[in-house]
Parts: structure tokens; C-alpha cells; sequence
């Protein structure tokens, strides 16, 4: 749903000037530098109206929390809550995730939070939800070893995907749940969590810890022990997947092989429609499983 813009946008913003970061990539391998005590740096994708990001800097007043957002409407609206709190362990910048390393030296950051982040539901949007491998390896250029991301969301497919794409790109899933209020509120809510608990929604959320990985080299891909894909069939998946694109992967073995008639039927089904992890690895394990047949 698009936010309704803010009148005198420009004003408000210039009078919360003391909790923006004008220009990030000036400050990258110096963010300590505006709260030197600080124990730990911890980055928030995404803070909408920063009722969380707010409620985060007032219960840790020893974390510095730095707030990305590319809607300004809805930063000055954070921006405000802040400036109204007195906060002075948080500030806020307009941009785009997909910056983060020319934002942050590598392991500057402690933690990432992301809240409620866009779902982007069909096949050909997976490459910009937050938790796609790409922005995973982003993660990566950022944080501290064993640095965390802390993920929320109401969207259970969403979840699912997720849990099922971060543990693949050398991370540990840890705390996953699937109905954090289970038992009463938890931790501080933002201010979609807080609409959707109250409307009974369940809320997911896991902690994924960062652990020490190699990118796969192409070629290399895993697949059933049983399989016998080629190293071509291999590269054409590693370089559609590499891009996101899981539907791609599997007409990439057919191109390489158009004689894996197994990959007919619901297989194929699953694999081109579906376009993510599930189809793909439905589509490869047959593919796999026929070689292995012939071989």
C-alpha cells in the first residue's frame, strides 16, 4: 500500500537533521565514531515509522542503531519519534540495501534487523525479498563473524521460503518460531507486528548466526547422491540460480539435456511455475535420478 505523502515533508525532516546521516558512504569504516561507548553497531532494514527502531534505542541505550529507509515519508516519521524520545543512540539514512558495503567496512556491524519487509510473492520478484541469497551474501560483507540477522514477518510463505533459502548461504538458524506471541507479547513490536497481533495473526520469526562459508564453484553443485548431472548441466543450474532465477535453473539442465524426459508432467510443473527452491530441487532431483538411470 502506497504511504500518503507527508505535508511539509522538507521542514520536518531538516528539523530531525541531528538524527540523519547525510551521506553513509562518507561515514563507511566510522560509524562508531558518533557513539564511541557503544558495545555493539546493529543495522535496521527498513524501519517504516520506527515504532521498533524507537523502542529498540530506548531499551539499549548502549547500542547504537543505524536505520536504512527509502521511503521518506515514513523516515520522518521515525525520525520524529526519536527526536521526541530524546534518543540519541539512533540515526537514520535514506537508502537502498543493496549499498551496504559501500555504507559499512567489512564486520562493522553486530546485528540486522528485518521487520515485515515486502514479501515480493511471485516467482520473478524472489531476487528482491530481503532474505534472497544475494542480500544474504550482502549480509556477509557487513557483519561481524558470527554477526547476526534478526528476521520478522507475518507473511508465513514468506517464512518458509526463508528458513529454507539462509541456512543454504552459511547461516545457522536459530529461535525459529512460528508463533512469537504465543504466550503474550515479545520484545518491542513495530507498528504492523503490534496492528496484526492484535487481529490474532500469528508472527514468525527466527535469528540466523553467520558462520564461516565458501560460495560454491560453479560446477560444484550438490545434488542426490544417485545423480550424474554433467558439470555442463551443473554450470547452467549454478549460473541461473546465482541469479536468482530457480525456474531458469531447471530449463537450463533440459537445454543441456533434452533427452531428461523425466522432468515431464508435475515435476516440470513445479519447477517452471513455481520458480523457487522447492521447484527447482523437484526438478533437479528427477533430472538427477534419470541420468543415474541411464548411466
Amino acid at each position: 500500500m502506497r504511504m500518503r505523502k507527508k505535508k511539509n515533508l522538507l521542514p520536518r525532516m531538516e528539523a530531525c537533521g541531528a538524527w540523519l546521516v547525510h551521506d553513509p558512504f562518507a561515514q563507511r569504516g566510522r560509524w562508531r565514531e558518533l557513539m564511541p561507548e557503544a558495545k555493539e553497531i546493529r543495522l535496521e532494514l527498513g524501519c517504516g515509522k520506527g515504532r521498533f527502531t524507537a523502542g529498540t534505542a530506548a531499551v539499549e541505550p548502549d547500542v547504537l542503531l543505524i536505520a536504512v529507509e527509502k521511503v521518506p515519508d515514513a523516515m520522518v516519521v521515525a525520525m520524529e519519534r526519536c527526536r521526541d524520545e530524546d534518543l540519541r543512540n539512533v540515526f537514520f539514512i535514506d537508502a537502498d540495501a543493496a549499498l551496504l558495503p559501500d555504507m559499512f567496512e567489512p564486520g562493522e556491524i553486530d546485528r540486522i534487523y528485518i521487520n515485515f519487509c515486502d514479501p515480493w510473492p511471485k516467482s520473478n520478484q524472489a531476487k528482491r525479498r530481503l532474505t534472497h541469497h544475494n542480500f544474504l551474501k550482502l549480509y556477509r560483507k557487513v557483519l561481524k563473524d558470527g554477526g547476526e540477522i534478526h528476521f520478522k514477518t507475518d507473511n508465513d510463505k514468506l517464512f518458509e521460503w526463508s528458513v529454507e533459502e539462509i541456512p543454504q548461504y552459511g547461516w545457522e538458524l536459530r529461535d525459529v518460531t512460528r508463533d512469537l506471541h504465543a504466550n503474550g507479547p515479545v520484545g518491542v513490536m513495530t507498528d504492523y507486528e503490534k496492528k496484526f497481533h492484535e487481529l490474532g495473526k500469528n508472527i514468525n520469526r527466527c535469528v540466523a548466526v553467520m558462520q564461516p562459508w565458501e560460495p560454491a564453484a560453479a560446477g560444484g553443485l550438490r545434488i542426490p547422491a544417485d545423480g550424474r548431472l554433467s558439470g555442463q548441466k551443473a554450470g547452467y543450474f549454478d549460473e541461473s540460480r546465482r541469479a536468482g532465477d530457480h525456474g531458469g535453473a531447471v530449463r537450463g539442465v533440459l537445454a543441456a539435456d533434452p533427452t531428461v524426459g523425466c522432468l515431464s508432467g508435475r515435476a516440470a510443473d513445479l519447477s517452471f511455475e513455481n520458480g523457487g527452491v522447492y521447484g527447482s530441487r523437484v526438478g533437479l532431483y528427477c533430472a538427477a535420478r534419470a541420468a543415474s538411470r541411464r548411466g
